[in-house]
């Protein structure tokens, strides 16, 4: 019965496979002979394996889920960059020029900044502040520092994000550089913050900007990324998307506020890693009690087990932490997800990969 709650024939059997000998619950003593070595009990095996295959694991990802890629780094420094946002966007982009290079002088070969690190982050601000990323030049002065940066330094860059002028449309916006300065991805914030907590917080992103319509994973020199920007995170869906697309790390720039933060932030960076097994990095603005909407700051590194590598607290820091893929492999063959999945009863449908055979 496909999908229904039943006894599964087959558990039944291996139970009375594994101990034949048992009998009421208890198991009788066997005897062998001490001089024979003991043979591997080869129909055992075959009985789980039998088992695994029905459940049919590699059908829960469709298409089927990519293999692991073999980065080109197995291990390097990643940098959280937590900077303090003023309504002065000049002084934003020269600010986290110099905190990018003093990242880079401490070893870091990626470096995260935060979302909406050039503007206040409020509706008011993002059409004044929004930058026509297409254009470039002095209509993209945010894009085109990270971009030089990303060159003249020789690191990889995952931008923040910054509010987006496309047409007649705004975006929350995050874009990543290759170690050449070139754009390798943008990633438009796909779920929009629109939340109500009443007598804590209302905000409205759909009043002034527009969703993202696709999922964002980048190939780059310290591994592949997936990206999300702050309430993408919320949704498992999109982390299991980049898992299966072979995703190593999971970029979440993001401004959780002063009532989600506590509950949900760390605690939503470490599902995601933990369900994925993979490793997640978010990176938040510093904490402004005079703004009008107040980041709760704690940008951090999860590790492929669920393990808070390194963390900030709410004020303006920038932390270098290394981050060493082998753990993935060892997490992976420590609890072996990808073969228990029961493809024989739910399934994670990726429609843009579906879409484009």
């Amino acid at each position: 019965m496909r999908g229904a709650l039943a006894v599964r024939p087959s558990v039944a059997l291996l139970a009375a496979d594994l101990f034949p000998s048992s009998r009421r619950g208890f198991i009788l003593p066997h005897r062998r002979n001490p001089c024979v070595a003991p043979q591997p009990p080869r129909h055992r095996l075959s009985t789980v394996s039998a088992m695994a295959s029905a459940f049919k694991p590699e059908e829960s990802r469709v298409p089927p889920a990519l293999q692991l890629p073999t980065p080109r780094v197995s291990k390097f420094k990643i940098a959280l960059c937590q900077l303090s946002v003023t309504p002065d966007k000049e002084r934003n982009i020269a600010h986290a020029r110099k905190a990018i290079e003093e990242a880079a002088r401490k070893g870091a070969q990626l470096v995260l900044l935060p979302e909406i690190w050039n503007s206040p982050y409020s509706n008011d601000s993002f059409p004044i502040y929004a930058e026509d990323i297409e254009a470039g030049g002095d209509a993209a002065p945010s894009f085109s520092m990270l971009s030089e940066a990303a060159r003249s330094l020789q690191i990889t860059i995952v931008g923040g994000s910054i509010p987006e002028r496309s047409g007649d449309c705004l975006y929350n916006t995050c874009c990543v550089f290759g170690t050449d300065g070139i754009l390798k991805g943008k990633h438009r914030k796909i779920h929009l913050f629109d939340i109500d907590i009443p007598g804590k917080i209302t905000f409205k992103e759909s009043k002034t900007l527009t969703a993202g319509e696709h999922p964002t994973i980048v190939d780059t020199d310290v591994g592949r990324i997936g990206i999300g920007i702050c309430y993408d995170i919320r949704f498992q869906e999109l982390a299991i998307l980049y898992a299966a697309r072979g995703a190593h790390l999971l970029c979440y720039p993001g401004a959780f506020n002063m009532t989600t933060g506590p509950l949900h932030w760390e605690l939503l960076q470490r599902a995601r890693a933990a369900d994925n097994q993979l490793f997640v990095a978010t990176c938040s603005p510093a904490r402004d009690s005079g703004a009008g909407y107040i980041a709760w700051g704690h940008s951090t590194l999860v590790g492929p087990f669920g393990e808070v590598i390194a963390t900030t607290e709410h004020e303006e820091a920038i932390i270098v932490e290394e981050i060493d893929y082998s753990l993935i492999e060892l997490r992976r063959s420590n609890l072996p997800l990808a073969n228990q999945r029961h493809g024989d009863l739910y399934q994670l449908v990726d429609v843009q990969r579906l879409n484009s055979k």
